[in-house]
């Protein structure tokens, strides 16, 4: 297994290094996470299904396929056509700001981080793919709604924020719609839902699949990236330096991230 992991690191870094030339070509940094998205679910589809031992795909490599595949398309896809339309992500166009002159070997550099950190994932698919319990079972049945309901959720959130956009009425506002009623990070809270399905597809309750709880680092550390890295602190930064009065408003009746109903 150690083999084929390395091969989906060794992708990922090939990936992202195409997705630096051509966030080169564009000025468009948010070609990053579009790569990004696609590539880790390509990546995770071929360390589910490439065969092992010579025996056939088992009926949960292929379900485990079926899931990251899914989520690599819906997710890598919407950020794709959202680059190809929209100005640049304003996290891009900060570190672009910040960095100066330095920025394109400094995003080099970011996006090989991006590139260890789709394979650190990739093992919870790993692992979860290759639990070797006997046919499905009602464990999988219950992973594989927790994913349904996030990759369904996932889309909603950014359905209702697009729509939200392209109303001119709300030029200036912030999204308070919907799901961002109720978290400041509807499509966030949902990206990190999906990652706890895979805990639940690798862990065997009869202890004999121990690899299985490494599944375990994939919810922490998507949760740590989203809440602490890459997603909400450089985005409210952002708010915050926009629309400060907005924000404060909006910040001080919302949840961060987990949904609640909204403060009155």
């Amino acid at each position: 297994m150690l083999a084929l992991w390395s091969a989906a690191a060794l992708l990922m870094a090939i990936l992202m290094t195409f997705a630096w030339m051509v966030q080169r070509r564009t000025g468009q940094g948010g070609w990053a996470d579009a790569f990004w998205s696609l590539g880790l679910g390509a990546a995770g589809v071929l360390v589910a299904l490439y065969p092992l031992e010579n025996a056939p795909p088992s009926a949960r490599q292929y379900l485990a396929a079926l899931l990251i595949g899914a989520w690599g398309l819906r997710l890598g896809l919407h950020i794709a056509a959202r680059a190809a339309k929209e100005p640049e992500d304003a996290r891009y166009a900060r570190l672009r700001q910040d960095w100066g002159e330095h920025f394109q070997s400094r995003m080099f550099g970011f996006l090989m981080l991006q590139a260890g950190a789709a394979a650190l994932l990739a093992l919870s698919i790993l692992v979860a793919a290759r639990n070797p319990a006997p046919g499905l079972s009602v464990q999988d049945a219950l992973a594989a709604m927790i994913f349904a309901i996030a990759l369904v959720g996932e889309g909603w959130a950014d359905r209702q924020l697009a729509a939200f956009k392209a109303d001119s009425a709300n030029h200036g506002r912030i999204c308070d719609a919907g799901l961002w009623a109720w978290s400041r990070h509807p499509n966030y809270f949902f990206e990190w839902l999906g990652w706890c399905a895979w805990p639940v597809l690798a862990i065997d309750p009869s202890g004999q699949w121990t690899w299985g709880w490494i599944a375990l680092s994939g919810p922490v550390y998507m949760y740590w990236l989203l809440t602490r890295v890459s997603g909400v602190p450089l985005l409210e930064a952002h708010m915050r330096r926009s629309r400060p009065e907005t924000f404060a408003a909006y910040a001080a009746r919302t949840s961060v991230f987990f949904p609640r109903p909204p403060r009155r």
